[in-house]
């Protein structure tokens, strides 16, 4: 699930767009942000799609090995049970899965091939033939193959990974909450009643949630130049050159939190952003950041700016 750091990671690639395009619409930047989530959305239905695909690919290669001009005993008797798992067969039962599936027109018919490389994979492994051999199926048992599937094969394969990284322009970074996404939908198919299994929800608190990015980045963008000039005033002894545009961009979101957002504490907004500078800034961007940001606090304190609400948020 998204939470409210990969919510602000995604309000920093706005800003860094928004900044770079000669374009100054922010209601366009708007939607881009929007689209941004939208697109964890669809990352993650193809990613469950594949898995169907995978699936019903057991068919085709059954087929394809009975039609040999010379088949073997196994050829002939290849395992169709792919098709009839339990957590597959509850996947595309699901109206959830299937209005998603239709909303992003998913299809893996542009590259059969990913499918058969990741099927030719699995039916050599000890997992599938633990599964082939079964003699009785659960949706818990029949969730483990899929797991293999998903964790040994899909993740690993770099077809796979060439795919969506052509396809998505974020899937490196939303790669881990992808993966934390189908583990949660792996934990809610736990029913045999496919009406009683459902998707993850990709921000449980969407409302609350796209409030707080909206307002993020409309705060950043009204207030760039104020908060520029904070910033200025404490790097003095730094040329303006020298100081990463993403730095400057965390340091605004981190002021417009502090000053404009009562609920969040001071120590989670600080803490918040040096840990996402050491993942989208400069090595040494966390200790310039938490140095920066200590100084400005102090100016915002001295001034009456800070204004946080709630039982553990005032000082």
């Amino acid at each position: 699930m998204l939470n409210r750091r990969h919510l602000r990671v995604k309000v920093l690639q706005a800003l860094y767009a928004y900044n770079q395009s000669e374009s100054k619409d922010v209601r366009s930047a708007e939607k881009l942000l929007l689209q941004s989530v939208d697109k964890v959305s669809e990352m993650y239905i193809w990613l469950l799609s594949l898995l169907v695909e995978v699936a019903d690919y057991s068919t085709i290669d059954a087929e394809e090995r009975a039609n040999k001009f010379l088949p073997t005993e196994d050829d002939l008797n290849a395992s169709v049970k792919l098709q009839n798992n339990l957590f597959i067969k509850s996947l595309v039962a699901n109206p959830e899965y299937l209005a998603a599936v239709k909303k992003y027109k998913v299809s893996w018919s542009f590259d059969p091939e990913v499918c058969k490389s990741i099927f030719t994979s699995l039916k050599g492994s000890e997992e599938y033939k633990t599964f082939v051999n079964l003699s009785e199926h659960t949706i818990k048992v029949d969730k483990d193959v899929i797991k293999y599937i998903f964790k040994r094969l899909i993740l690993k394969s770099p077809g796979v990974e060439h795919i969506f990284e052509e396809k998505f322009i974020n899937w490196p970074v939303d790669k881990d909450v992808l993966q934390a996404l189908v583990a949660k939908t792996f934990k809610n198919f736990s029913n045999e009643d496919p009406n009683q299994n459902h998707l993850a929800e990709i921000c449980p608190n969407w409302d609350e949630d796209r409030g707080f990015i909206i307002d993020l980045f409309n705060k950043c963008v009204a207030h760039k130049i104020e908060y520029s000039a904070m910033i200025s005033e404490k790097t003095q002894n730094w040329e303006a050159d020298r100081i990463a545009l993403m730095d400057t961009l965390l340091m605004r979101m981190a002021i417009a939190e502090l000053v404009h957002f009562s609920s969040i504490p001071v120590k989670v907004t600080i803490n918040e952003y040096i840990e996402i500078s050491k993942e989208f800034s400069t090595p040494k961007s966390n200790s310039f950041i938490n140095g920066i940001l200590d100084k400005i606090l102090i100016d915002l304190k001295s001034k009456g700016k800070i204004h946080k609400f709630g039982r553990g948020l005032i000082e």
